[in-house]
């Protein structure tokens, strides 16, 4: 099994930035690409960012391309989310997942067997 935890969530004005982590613990080589996403109140969960664990390749949803830098420290075995630029719209509780599997679509929850409890991120404007 493997255990997510994300941290580093809080408030921000609009234009600041934070920095999540997610600290994964367990059976972590089998892990074949981890994701951020994020949830608002009402609101489906939306995939954000991937990161292939083994070659590093990343991509991002249009709504965060460009603000957003998904990373990953695999000797740490932490998976990062640098948000940059935040916006009211960005408000919403964040989750990392990983994949244990190298099939599915990246930005559909049913792809991820591990999540973590999330991380509330709040940008006030």
């Amino acid at each position: 099994q493997v255990q997510l935890m994300e941290s580093g969530g809080g408030s921000v004005q609009a234009g600041g930035s934070l920095r999540l982590s997610c600290a994964a613990s367990g059976a972590t080589d089998s892990t074949y690409y981890m994701s951020w996403f994020r949830q608002a109140p009402g609101k489906e969960r939306e995939g954000l960012a991937t990161i292939y664990a083994r070659s590093g390749n990343t991509y991002y949803a249009d709504s965060v391309k460009g603000r957003f830098t998904i990373s990953q420290d695999n000797a740490k075995n932490t998976l990062y989310l640098q948000m940059n630029t935040l916006k009211p719209e960005d408000t919403a509780m964040y989750y990392c997942a990983a994949a244990n599997t190298a099939y599915g679509l990246w930005r559909s929850p049913r792809s991820y067997k591990y999540w973590g409890q999330g991380s509330q991120v709040t940008v006030s404007s």
